[in-house]
């Protein structure tokens, strides 16, 4: 049976208004779509970035984003397909180890424990967030200079300005601290599951979601893989995103979900 709700998750320094276009585009095609916000995050950009340090963001954790998506799941009166990006993906991994969706697309996904790469852009653009050296309970702020490396890097000026007066948001600390433990069971059968990266992204390269799709192999559930030339982490955003929406339409015929 065809699951005809979205529920869209988005991920770190972000709220549900990146999803905007998608959600547009997918109901022109019949779907019920949900984007709810992360805990706390249901707010205005502005009134957001004007608590920065707000201690209740500091204790935000990744546990609480989950059981946040879980219960909002499970008063739906079908298993949705879920569609995360980011740390968004890294959620959409660990709820489907719950059989909780019908099928799941985990865009730029953040990597579960055990997918690791040294590569220095991955370095670079996680450390602020999960150094020891800062109090976990410390939310974080993204400057433009940071977005610009870890989102839009290949952008021009006037885009990567327009993105972040529009989306970007102050941070937990405790919740990529946790992705660094959060586990999935890659050898458990498992919905249909589409891993998507862009060649261009520095922040989850590339090839850290090419060895996260390669743990899937462990399973005989279907995972796909699909990596897109030249898109930043920012793909779901960026200049013809209509790409990627429309081949996640194409898999979701194809696998019948």
């Amino acid at each position: 049976m065809k699951a005809k709700t979205i529920v869209f998750i988005h991920g770190m320094y972000m709220n549900s208004l990146c999803w905007d276009q998608w959600i547009s585009r997918f109901q022109a095609k019949g779907y019920r779509c949900l984007a709810p916000d992360w805990p706390g995050r249901d707010k205005p950009v502005e009134v957001l970035r004007k608590n920065h340090l707000d201690p209740q963001l500091g204790r935000l954790t990744l546990s609480r984003v989950l059981e946040h998506f879980a219960d909002i799941i499970r008063t739906l009166d079908e298993k949705p397909i879920l569609m995360g990006h980011s740390m968004g993906g890294l959620a959409v991994q660990l709820l489907l180890q719950r059989d909780l969706a019908a099928a799941g697309v985990a865009i730029d996904s953040a990597p579960p424990m055990g997918v690791f790469t040294a590569r220095w852009s991955f370095i670079k653009s996680n450390w602020p967030h999960i150094t020891p050296f800062v109090s976990q309970g410390s939310p974080i702020e993204m400057t433009f200079e940071r977005f610009q490396y870890t989102f839009v890097n290949t952008l021009p000026l006037a885009e990567q300005r327009a993105a972040y007066e529009r989306y970007v948001i102050p941070e937990s600390r405790r919740v990529p601290r946790e992705s660094l433990t959060a586990r999935v069971d890659f050898k458990k059968p498992h919905p249909p599951l589409l891993l998507i990266a862009g060649s261009a992204d520095n922040i989850i390269p590339a090839s850290l979601n090419k060895s996260n799709y390669a743990k899937y192999k462990q399973s005989p559930s279907v995972t796909d893989f699909k990596e897109f030339a030249g898109r930043t982490h920012f793909i779901i955003g960026q200049k013809n995103w209509e790409e990627i929406a429309d081949y996640v339409l194409a898999w979701f015929n194809e696998k019948g979900v």
